[in-house]
């Protein structure tokens, strides 16, 4: 963990260096790679201890004032533990939710081959192939057209072909 302590009003010794380190270490094992930025501040009687931490995209943040600076550090470390372990426990949550509700889905819905699984109605009107060009056309979504030929009085349908630009006419024969 990479740390950075910054001193206002107060010289940061090697003791209180070494300390702070030493305490990071437990919020250094939740994560691989994290970076802590303390402030320490003396107002007065009472000793503040700010510290930042930033890993894996979060962002934690605890302040304490204390008329000791020691006992600050350490319950910033215990605050910053705390929502360390709340921030994990609520993705580990909704990690195994989205597993269990995926394997539910699955367990529900037995895999459907070779059925019909679904009918549409729709009305089918005598036109000609041109006026189904651009029916077709009026509607982006849709990739054929079913329709009564008036020159024929037989069922054709009308398809986009895969070139996006150009259509495709089938009739049956006879």
């Amino acid at each position: 963990m990479k740390v950075k302590t910054i001193g206002k009003e107060i010289e940061v010794t090697d003791a209180i260096n070494d300390y702070v380190e030493r305490k990071l270490g437990r919020v250094d094992k939740y994560f691989e790679e994290a970076q802590a930025e303390v402030t320490l501040k003396v107002q007065k009687n009472e000793q503040t201890a700010e510290i930042y931490v930033t890993a894996n995209g979060e962002k934690y943040r605890a302040v304490t004032e204390d008329k000791d600076l020691y006992a600050a550090i350490d319950k910033d470390i215990d605050i910053l533990e705390g929502q360390i372990r709340k921030t994990k426990t609520k993705k580990e949550k909704m990690m195994r939710e989205a597993s269990i509700k995926a394997l539910e889905v699955e367990k529900d819905e037995p895999e459907i081959v070779n059925e019909i699984v679904k009918t549409s109605y729709y009305e089918i009107k005598p036109i000609s192939p041109e006026d189904a060009v651009l029916e077709l056309q009026e509607k982006p979504t849709h990739t054929f057209l079913t329709f009564i030929n008036v020159e024929t009085g037989k069922v054709n349908v009308i398809h986009k072909l895969k070139d996006g630009k150009n259509f495709g006419l089938i009739e049956p024969e006879a």
